[in-house]
């Protein structure tokens, strides 16, 4: 990927974050946008697994027929990812690649424990950052995070109503 698409991905991840912002969230919201999420991949009839988490405790978590423990995994090290840097996991990536910096040189953040692939991203709450993540493995990174995307733009659409 040149340096132009890289730049102009880098803004789309930085716009989702920015607009996919929570104005309050609980377990409640938890459960409704793991189930909403847990209903998109349904429908798509995607085998992957699916976790939030808030403040380090794990809200919710389902796993589809097809994804198996290394999805989980993955889910732990993209987690780990947003905890560390509160970007998704798919901007931390594209930031590395268009910085031209190393995930373990430069970030002194070790590969086996951070991904930096699609389907994580942060829980913002406004006025209060990052609280915690919403993460998918078992598509394409790109198509894992994208999942997320769509799943938050149609839940926060319908609290705004």
């Amino acid at each position: 990927m040149d340096k132009s698409e890289l730049k102009e991905r880098l803004k789309q991840c930085e716009e989702e974050e920015l607009s996919l912002v929570f104005p309050a969230f609980n377990y409640a919201d938890a459960w409704e946008v793991g189930m909403l999420l847990a209903e998109n991949a349904k429908q798509k009839e995607a085998p992957v697994a699916v976790e939030i988490e808030m403040n380090g405790t794990e809200i919710f978590h389902y796993t589809f027929p097809g994804a198996a423990e290394y999805n989980n995994m993955w889910l732990t090290r993209k987690k780990n990812m947003v905890r560390m840097k509160q970007i998704s996991s798919l901007h931390a990536g594209y930031l590395l690649e268009y910085s031209g910096l190393d995930l373990e040189k430069d970030w002194l953040l070790d590969p086996k424990k951070f991904a930096v692939k699609g389907g994580g991203f942060p829980i913002h709450i406004t006025g209060s950052g990052c609280i915690g993540s919403i993460t998918c493995s078992g598509l394409p990174h790109e198509q894992d995070h994208q999942l997320i995307i769509d799943t938050l733009n149609r839940y926060l659409e319908m609290k705004i109503r």
